[in-house]
C-alpha cells in the first residue's frame, strides 16, 4: 500500500479524534445551562447536543472550514508535520483545561496550533494577518454579545412576564428550554465541526489528493462533511462533566427562565459568526451569555473569581496550544530524519 497514503489518513484520523475530544470537550456548552436547571438529566441532555451537533451540516454553509483551510497560514507550506503539530498541541491543550475543569476554547487552541506549526516551518510570513485578527477579535466581541443579548433578553422577558406566577414562568421556560438548547447545539455543531473539515482538506489538497486549486466550502467532499459531525456527535455522547459543574453551577445559578436566556443569546451569537466565517469560540460565547443573566438578575450572584479563572485560560490558549504545536512539530522533525 502506498506509505503516504497510509500517512494521511492516519492524520486523517487524528483530525477526527480532534474533533471527538472536542464534542466531549466542549459538550458543557451546549448542555451545562439545560443540566443545571434541572430540565433534562446529564445523560438526555448529552443526547440531545450530540443529535443537534450531527445535523447541522443541513443548516450551514461552509464558511468557517474556508477559513480554518487557508485563512490562518498559507496553504502553501501545509504539510504533513505541521497539520500533525497543529492537531497534537490543540489535542494537548484541550486535555488539560478539561482535566482541570476549565472551559477553554477548542476553536482557538486549533488557531494556536496552527499558528504554531505554520511559524516553525516558515516563520511569520505565513500567518494570514486579516484572518488571525478577526478571529482574535472576537475573541472579546463573542462573549460581550452573548452577555449583550443574553442580559437584554432577560431584562425584556423579566417585564413582559411581571404579573405572571413564578410557577407558570417556570412551566413554561422549562419547554423553551429545549428549544434554545438545540438552538445553540446546532449552532455549535456548525462552527465547531467545520473547523476539523478545514484541517482535513488542507492535508488533502497539500498532498495533492484535492486537485490543483484549493477547494471552495461547497465543494469541500461530502465524506469530510459526514465524518466530522459524526465525531463530534458521538464526543458530545461521551459528556464532559467536569466543565458542565464549572459551567452550570459554579459560574452562577441559573433557572429555567435564565438558562433559555443565555442559550438564545448565545446561539444568536454563534449563528452570525458562522454565517461571517469566522472559528469564534462557543465557550466563550455561552460563558458570556451566563455571565449576562446572572449580572442583570443579581451581580453578586456571579462567582467572579470563577469567572477571572475562565478567562485566564482564555488568555492562555492560543499561546499554550501554539508552543506544544510547536515542540510537536520539531520532535516529528527529528524523528522523520
Amino acid at each position: 500500500m502506498d506509505e503516504k497514503l497510509v500517512t494521511v489518513s492516519v492524520i486523517v484520523l487524528i483530525a477526527l479524534a480532534f474533533d471527538f475530544i472536542n464534542g466531549f470537550h466542549d459538550a458543557a456548552n451546549s448542555i451545562a445551562t439545560v443540566v443545571s436547571t434541572r430540565v433534562l438529566s446529564p445523560r438526555a441532555a448529552v443526547a440531545l447536543a450530540a443529535a443537534f451537533n450531527f445535523i447541522a451540516f443541513l443548516v450551514f454553509p461552509l464558511h468557517v472550514a474556508d477559513t480554518i483551510g487557508k485563512g490562518i497560514i498559507d496553504p502553501s507550506v501545509v504539510d504533513m508535520p505541521v497539520i500533525t503539530g497543529a492537531l497534537l498541541g490543540a489535542i494537548i491543550w484541550n486535555l488539560l483545561t478539561w482535566w482541570w475543569g476549565l472551559p477553554s476554547s477548542s476553536s482557538h487552541a486549533l488557531v494556536g496550533g496552527l499558528i504554531g506549526s505554520g511559524v516553525a516551518k516558515g516563520g511569520v510570513a505565513v500567518l494570514g494577518t486579516t484572518k488571525i485578527i478577526q478571529t482574535a477579535l472576537f475573541i472579546v466581541i463573542s462573549p460581550l454579545v452573548g452577555m449583550l443579548v443574553s442580559g437584554l433578553m432577560t431584562i425584556a422577558c423579566a417585564w413582559l412576564l411581571r404579573k405572571r406566577t413564578p410557577g407558570k414562568v417556570d412551566m413554561w421556560f422549562r419547554r423553551l428550554q429545549l428549544v434554545s438548547a438545540s438552538a445553540f447545539s446546532v449552532s455549535h455543531g456548525g462552527n465547531d465541526a467545520q473547523k476539523t473539515m478545514g484541517i482535513i482538506t488542507v492535508l488533502l489538497y497539500s498532498q495533492g489528493y484535492m486537485g490543483e486549486t484549493f477547494p471552495k466550502g461547497d465543494e469541500i467532499p461530502f465524506w469530510i462533511v459526514i465524518s466530522c459531525h459524526l465525531a463530534m456527535g458521538l464526543g458530545t455522547l461521551s459528556g464532559g462533566w467536569r466543565i458542565v459543574k464549572t459551567m452550570g453551577m459554579r459560574l452562577t445559578k441559573l433557572k429555567p427562565f435564565g438558562g433559555f436566556c443565555a442559550e438564545t443569546g448565545g446561539s444568536a451569537a454563534i449563528f452570525i459568526a458562522t454565517a461571517m466565517g469566522v472559528p469564534v469560540s462557543t465557550t466563550h460565547t455561552i460563558t458570556g451569555a451566563i455571565v449576562g443573566v446572572g449580572a442583570v438578575n443579581r451581580p453578586g450572584s456571579v462567582r467572579w473569581g470563577i469567572a477571572a479563572r475562565i478567562i485566564w485560560a482564555w488568555v492562555f490558549t492560543i499561546p499554550a496550544s501554539a508552543a506544544f504545536a510547536v515542540a510537536t512539530y520539531y520532535l516529528l522533525k527529528l524523528f522523520s530524519n
